[in-house]
């Protein structure tokens, strides 16, 4: 049994602005709330689940019917990712309650619950002016947690982010205004029965603007400038989040834009070809850091591409495989950057070659390292191999051998500087005067929840696949959603 959805935005940004209250009575009380709060939000969003596959739950506010009132649109892709957004955040939530590079405080806590509020906003709002002020939310939480321990790095990268960011959402704001100027609708199920009566030159300046305001977000090229610095210099757990909830969200609106209201002919080509030079260019650059959690963002851009691709392809099973790759990622980036974070706090150093010997040090954290790393190259049983078997030859099937080969090579690349950090975690000599701190119990539950995940979905992927394959379909049966949307209350 599930409460109203509309609850999944509203208790995060209420209890946002309660933690620094509660942090005054007691300040262990503040690093709880965000476990039992998106530990609510994990509830809704299992419980949504069976609902949603069946005909999406359509929740109407303030007794105004679509297209004239705000609306939440909850089916199968929406609640999906709500769903990851939701496992992600309370898995680093718990880790949160103790990380080491800094001892969280309210304010920290306060702005994590802010970003994953603003991230479950985009994904369930059907209103396009409030995917706005969800990523505004999300990305101005954001910035300030890049920046959360304070030296020059983190404030540069947030700095960073911050302009960036800055252009992606005036951007997005101009492309909302263009299209409310032209349909006088806000709703996108409106939007997009409309748009084809709407000048092409309009339509198509909207879509640009938009387009490039989103991709800043998904990690597209060459709009990922910000990406390298603020993964880098951001606390371990918000690189997590980053990778398992920030950039899905920006993925989810560049998706429902170009799938649901644009659709125009050759943008699938765009995304296609854009996705495969994200890829590329994110994989070669990974391979040649010397940082390790440098390298982990060019590869999580390289992931991101990867999906571009797949939804490039607009079939089913192409997008059941991007789909299944936003899965994959969003667990298996999250279990390499706390099991990184570990790393480094240990050598002292966030340099590849400090972390020689650490399988013998440190053989738990380690481990999860090696885990993740297996799992996201695509070997098998692990769940990433799933994922890119389906998008490789989806991509063959419809002709683009050329881009599968390119993938694969990607693929190659990737493994490559994946397998030379394994080695040197287990095939070198430890360094001298090594720290010897141990893994806080928080962190070993937060790493062994994602790997149980990672290996379960690699043993059974097909379980998965019961949920994706409906996703794949709303998002590519326009003509559904529009009708599901606007007869709502009927």
């Amino acid at each position: 049994m599930y409460l109203d959805p509309v609850l999944m935005i509203a208790v995060p940004l209420f209890a946002a602005f309660l933690i620094p209250i509660l942090g005054k009575i007691n300040k262990n009380i503040a690093k709880y709330v965000p476990v039992l709060v998106i530990g609510f939000n994990l509830y809704e969003a299992v419980m949504l689940l069976p609902v949603s596959m069946i005909k999406p739950v359509i929740v109407i506010i303030a007794a105004w019917r679509p297209p004239l009132g705000i609306n939440l649109t909850i089916g199968p892709l929406g609640n999906m990712l709500a769903l990851i957004i939701s496992l992600v955040g309370f898995i680093v939530s718990i880790y949160n309650i103790k990380f080491v590079e800094e001892e969280p405080n309210e304010k920290f806590h306060m702005l994590f619950m802010l970003l994953v509020a603003g991230a479950t906003g985009m994904v369930l709002t059907g209103d396009i002016f409030n995917l706005f002020v969800f990523l505004e939310i999300t990305s101005i939480s954001s910035y300030a947690l890049t920046a959360f321990i304070r030296h020059r790095d983190s404030a540069e990268a947030a700095f960073k982010y911050l302009v960036i960011g800055s252009i992606s959402s005036t951007f997005v704001l101009l492309g909302v205004a263009l299209i409310y100027a032209t349909t006088g609708t806000l709703n996108m199920a409106d939007i997009a029965q409309k748009i084809q009566s709407v000048d092409p030159k309009i339509a198509v300046t909207a879509m640009i603007l938009l387009v490039t305001g989103f991709g800043v977000e998904a990690e597209m090229f060459p709009l990922n400038g910000w990406a390298p610095d603020a993964y880098s210099q951001a606390p371990t757990p918000v690189s997590a989040a980053f990778g398992g909830i920030v950039v899905k969200a920006g993925m989810y609106g560049l998706a429902r834009l170009i799938f649901t209201i644009f659709n125009f002919h050759g943008i699938f080509y765009f995304l296609l070809i854009m996705g495969i030079i994200t890829l590329l260019i994110a994989e070669m650059s990974a391979l040649r850091q010397k940082q390790i959690k440098r390298m982990l963002a060019f590869s999580s851009i390289g992931q991101m591409g990867l999906v571009m691709m797949a939804l490039g392809l607009a079939t089913q099973e192409g997008v059941v495989g991007g789909l299944f790759q936003m899965f994959n990622h969003a667990i298996i980036k999250p279990l390499l950057f706390l099991s990184a974070g570990y790393l480094v706090f240990y050598s002292g150093s966030k340099n590849i070659e400090d972390l020689d010997g650490m399988g013998r040090l440190k053989p738990l954290t380690s481990f999860f390292f090696a885990f993740g790393a297996f799992a996201i190259m695509g070997l098998p049983p692990f769940s990433g191999f799933w994922s890119k078997l389906i998008i490789i030859s989806e991509t063959i099937r419809n002709g683009f051998v050329v881009l599968a080969a390119l993938a694969l090579i990607g693929s190659v690349i990737e493994a490559v500087y994946y397998l030379r950090v394994v080695g040197r975690l287990y095939f070198k000599k430890p360094h001298e005067g090594e720290r010897t701190h141990y893994v806080h119990p928080t962190a070993i539950v937060a790493m062994t929840l994602l790997t149980l995940i990672v290996l379960f979905v690699g043993l059974y992927p097909d379980f998965l696949m019961t949920y994706l394959k409906p996703a794949a379909a709303e998002l590519l049966n326009k003509s559904a959603y529009i009708k599901d949307v606007l007869t709502a209350g009927l």
